[in-house]
Formats: C-alpha cells, sequence, structure tokens
C-alpha cells in the first residue's frame, strides 16, 4: 500500500515538475538574447496558440524577452516592455496564417492607415538568432519611428559600416549598428 501511495504521489507531482523545467528551459534561451546584466530581473513571455501573451517570468527591470525557437532555428529576442503592442502585432501579422506576401500586405496596410503599432523612440531591441545557441550571433538595434536622414543626419543607406538609418521615415526606422 505504501508503494502504491509513493506511486501516486510522484505521479501527480512529476507533471508540475516537468512544467517546470521546461518553463525555466524557455526563460533561459529568451534571456540569452538580452545583455547579462539584464537578465536576472527581465520579463519573460511566451504566444498562446490564440496569439496573446503569457507571462513565464515577471522581471522588474522593464526588459521583456520572449523565444521563437524552432526545431531547425534559435531565435531569442528582448526589448523594452513599452513595445509589447509592437511585439503582439508582429507576432499576430506574422502567425495569421498567410502567405510572406499576405503578411507584408498586413504591415504594409496598417502602415498606411495608422494602426501600427509604434516602439517607444530609442528603445533598443536585441536579437540573438542562428542554427542553434551556441552559434547564435547577437544584432541590435535602436528604434527611432518616423526618422529620416534630415530629422537625425544619419545616413539612411549602407554605405559604409557605420550606423545608418532603416525604414527611414516609417514607424520602423530603426538604427543599424554593425558589428554589434
Amino acid at each position: 500500500m505504501k508503494r502504491v501511495f509513493l506511486f501516486l504521489c510522484a505521479a501527480v507531482a512529476l507533471p508540475p515538475a516537468a512544467n517546470a523545467q521546461m518553463a525555466n528551459a524557455e526563460i533561459a534561451r529568451a534571456v540569452a538574447a538580452a545583455p547579462a546584466r539584464l537578465q536576472a530581473d527581465a520579463t519573460v513571455i511566451t504566444f498562446a496558440n490564440d496569439g496573446s501573451i503569457e507571462i513565464l517570468r515577471q522581471g522588474s527591470n522593464g526588459v521583456m524577452c520572449w523565444d521563437e525557437s524552432s526545431a531547425d532555428r534559435f531565435a531569442a529576442h528582448c526589448t523594452s516592455e513599452e513595445n509589447r503592442a509592437r511585439v503582439e502585432q508582429n507576432h499576430a501579422f506574422n502567425n495569421s496564417g498567410g502567405t510572406s506576401d499576405e503578411i507584408q500586405a498586413m504591415f504594409d496596410a496598417a502602415e498606411r492607415d495608422g494602426t501600427r503599432a509604434v516602439s517607444g523612440f530609442g528603445t533598443i531591441y536585441d536579437h540573438l538568432t542562428g542554427a542553434d545557441q551556441a552559434s547564435a550571433r547577437s544584432h541590435m538595434s535602436i528604434v527611432v519611428p518616423f526618422a529620416t536622414r534630415e530629422s537625425l543626419g544619419i545616413p539612411d543607406s549602407r554605405k559604409s559600416d557605420g550606423v545608418w538609418i532603416m525604414g527611414a521615415g516609417t514607424s520602423t526606422a530603426h538604427l543599424m549598428v554593425p558589428g554589434r
């Protein structure tokens, strides 16, 4: 009888322990994109099947990270929690079930009609992507919505290894920072 009781206790305890272990692994993958000094206190989110955001771990430093890895690609991202609406909209469009052209049309239409969620000026997006985490490369961009060459005095095309504005004049405008 004692063995049956112990087996039942173990069977009930395993699923929560397994779920916690999976959540911890996802948290570790997601925060890998953040600078080391920000990882411990970052909020970590995941996307539910319905597109809504679930919080895996509540943070306290204003940074939000998520893991978008797949079986053949590692992809972790972090940004300011201020950019949550943009992240949610990106996820909704990208997971709408449309073709690449249809998804791009959704982004373009939202940009044209003013419904495109806008990231906070000067906020940063950190990305860590690659075939796997060990070989992943980091990329950082600084968001400057609607900025232009004239407004910032920074080139709007890559002419050298210096900083330049990608998507100048749009809600997507951001500073490309080579070599990071």
